[in-house]
């Protein structure tokens, strides 16, 4: 009986020394096991936030026999929309986005094309790179446009970087109905990057670091996109960390007596270029007739 009371005991104490050392060993691993820290909606150019889009469709104003600008302007956008749009490239796929573009030489795209080309990748963004001209030579700084509803938040993320590192006027957010934009199924927003028709910011885009200024800081802004804050009451402030939604001009249905020249200057060349095109057609057709005839 004896006998049995001690192996009892024995297989008690062994038994509770095993689950004190389960215990202890649990107690250790816990103990170990630290709670990340908190993930900062600051952005760094380390790693992308996480975001819900990984495709950027990048269209780089203008191209081939259009110049871009008004009529006898010195600098040709074409050629800084390319090298900025190759820039932003360049920095997004660093940062593992796929990228697309609707031109990477001088070629000329149609606009039907080039929104063809941002509509046919789903949950994609449609980024437009374009300089400003005016006839007035004082016009200047920077402008965003967008469309939809749903391009308020990119167009707020790209134009608040920009005007918080670059020395240019602000010139706001604009809602306007472009082609590129109201026809976009994905978020589209059109960035001008300063007047090239004005000396200070004509020299400023002759300089490589200053385009990839602007390349770096739109780059940071559709990487900071989703930390764009929702709208809030006057007066409110915004959490430490976010970007405020910019508030917008509506364009729908005015013009801007800085830019309606040159958009006016751009419909007369591609009306123009249309009609040739045509024209050329009706030629070849009758030609066509005549040697069947």
């Amino acid at each position: 009986m004896s006998s049995r009371s001690s192996t009892g005991r024995l297989l008690i104490a062994v038994a509770l020394g095993l689950a004190s050392t389960s215990d202890t060993a649990s107690a250790g691993l816990f103990s170990r096991e630290k709670k990340p820290a908190p993930e900062s909606i600051v952005e760094t150019d380390a790693a992308p936030p996480t975001r819900s889009s990984t495709v950027v469709v990048i269209d780089a104003g203008h191209g081939g026999f259009d110049r871009g600008g008004i009529p006898r302007q010195r600098i040709a956008e074409k050629d800084m929309t390319l090298d900025v749009s190759l820039r932003l490239r360049s920095l997004l796929q660093k940062s593992g986005y796929q990228v697309i573009m609707t031109r990477d030489r001088d070629v000329f795209v149609p606009l039907g094309t080039r929104i063809g080309i941002a509509n046919s990748y789903r949950n994609a963004i449609f980024v437009c790179i374009h300089f400003n001209s005016a006839t007035r030579a004082g016009a200047e700084g920077i402008e965003t446009y967008f469309y939809s509803r749903d391009s308020l938040a990119l167009a707020s993320a790209i134009h608040y970087n920009l005007i918080g590192n670059t020395p240019t006027p602000n010139r706001g957010v604009r809602r306007r109905g472009y082609y590129v934009l109201r026809k976009a199924r994905v978020p589209a927003v059109l960035v001008e990057c300063g007047f090239l028709t004005n000396p200070g910011e004509g020299r400023d885009a002759l300089k490589p670091t200053y385009r990839q200024s602007l390349a770096e800081n739109i780059a940071r802004g559709i990487r900071t996109r989703s930390a764009v804050a929702g709208r809030t009451s006057s007066g409110q402030l915004v959490a430490e960390g976010t970007i405020p939604l910019q508030p917008f001009i509506d364009q729908t249905r005015v013009r801007d007596p800085d830019t309606s020249r040159k958009k006016r200057s751009s419909k007369k060349r591609s009306k123009h270029k249309s009609a040739v095109s045509s024209r050329g057609s009706e030629i070849a057709s009758s030609k066509k007739k005549f040697s069947e005839d």
